[in-house]
């Protein structure tokens, strides 16, 4: 096997590579993802894992492969490469974007491809038309003295990439080195021995306050190190300082922590993945007090998601970021951290959550008062109010479809709706399954 072949291989699929076992319909739709996001390669006869299954190679494939590519509209010249038993598609970026296939609109979002509809297609590249900050050539970055030997092989071990495939060809196939190999934005994210001088704005910064205002700073650090080793930092940080109780009603203790760990993760995670970059005037920002913990970070909702849409689609601001992460486990998979968040919290009797995306994006964990299901969202009051006139407009709404309303659990919205009934403001007719809810005037 070729060198080269042997790192993309090694590397598996990325924002800019895409295995295909065969000649499908899904073919023409990763050129079209690949045309309106930044370009890359498609490898028909390499499995999703890795493994060089291969492909008919004779003039006849070829004539199909190139009679799929004719479906894209405009035109796109797609180059095809022909090895041994394998073919490979180079496609560039488009530079007449929109570009459409047969069954749609598609963009490349992280590692996967995403279909969209053409008005939602136009507005993200009128509002994102400028070249993504991540594949940015980092001007401040010197490969020699810069580059975190110690952080590259940590990637490789976590990502489970064989460290014998040579060093810049994996960088190059990972996305963070230039042509001319120096290191990109996101080259500097991942394997910077330190960020502060080369991005500053990119820290993470954790406070931790006594009492509830930010008045007395009890502890504060600020982490430099590379994108992985801040965000453990982080989360070590709010375990550290908050409350872990320990439960025995089995043979083993139970650790129930204040924050569920898979949604404390998934907050820190998003806020560093999807931060806007090209805001320099502010960094993520993890704030502990008594009664809540806040995590921050510059940027509200990407281009292209609308505020109904939150939690039930993804569209990442910064795919490469998302993809690096997603090699490594980081993210299990790009768009459902929202809803893992929320599950996480549902399960959980010590917290609420709350969600804010005006501007800047943040997360709340709220702790519940000792022997109390109440979870405030935006005061409990607004909240029952946005029940009322969720149940006024749609007598069978469902206790999910109110979770998605009014930003609260499920537990949270099952209080409320005890309350309102103990108020003698509503009552439900029938079963919880097809009955309805009738507000009493």
């Amino acid at each position: 096997m070729d060198e080269w072949i042997e790192s993309i291989v090694a590397a598996g699929e990325g924002y800019h590579i895409e295995f295909k076992e065969s000649l499908d319909k899904s073919f023409v739709e990763e050129v079209c993802a690949f045309a309106n996001s930044n370009g890359g390669k498609v490898f028909l006869g390499i499995s999703d894992k890795g493994i060089i299954k291969g492909v008919q190679t004779d003039n006849s494939f070829r004539s199909r492969v190139q009679d799929s590519l004719r479906q894209l509209q405009p035109q796109l010249d797609v180059k095809i490469e022909v090895h041994d038993n394998f073919i490979v598609a180079d496609v560039p970026e488009g530079s007449e974007k929109p570009y459409a296939c047969s069954r749609g609109f598609f963009l490349r979002n992280g590692a996967n491809s995403q279909k969209l509809n053409r008005n939602e297609i136009i507005a993200f590249f009128q509002k994102e038309g400028r070249i993504r900050f991540e594949e940015l050539r980092n001007g401040k970055a010197d490969f020699e003295n810069d580059f975190d030997e110690r952080a590259f092989r940590n990637f490789l071990k976590l990502a489970g990439i064989t460290s014998s495939i040579d060093k810049m060809a994996l960088l190059r196939n990972l996305d963070c080195v230039t042509d001319d190999g120096k290191l990109n934005n996101a080259g500097v994210l991942f394997f910077a021995k330190d960020i502060d001088f080369l991005l500053n704005h990119a820290i993470v910064v954790c406070v931790l306050y006594k009492g509830t205002k930010k008045v007395n700073i009890l502890d504060k650090k600020d982490f430099k190190e590379n994108i992985v080793e801040n965000i453990d930092n982080a989360i070590l940080f709010v375990k550290r300082h908050t409350n872990v109780e320990y439960r025995i009603e089995k043979i083993r203790r139970e650790e129930i922590p204040d924050i569920p760990d898979i949604a404390l993760r998934e907050a820190i995670i998003n806020a560093v993945c999807h931060r806007d970059y090209f805001d320099r005037g502010s960094n993520v920002l993890v704030e502990v007090f008594d009664d809540r913990v806040e995590i921050s970070n510059p940027g509200g909702l990407p281009s292209g998601l609308k505020p109904s849409e939150f939690g039930t689609r993804s569209v990442a601001r910064n795919p490469l970021i998302a993809s690096l992460l997603h090699r490594i486990d980081y993210i299990e998979k790009v768009g459902t951290g929202i809803n893992r968040i929320r599950q996480a919290v549902d399960e959980n009797e010590k917290t609420s959550v709350e969600f804010s995306y005006d501007g800047s994006f943040s997360v709340v964990f709220r702790k519940r008062a000792a022997g109390s299901e109440i979870e405030l969202g935006d005061g409990s009051e607004k909240s029952s109010e946005k029940i009322l006139e969720a149940i006024k407009e749609n007598p069978a709404i469902t206790r999910e479809e109110l979770s998605q309303i009014t930003d609260l659990s499920i537990r949270g919205v099952e209080w409320n709706l005890s309350k309102l009934k103990d108020e003698g403001k509503i009552k439900r007719i029938g079963s919880r399954k097809s009955g309805h809810w009738e507000v009493i005037e």
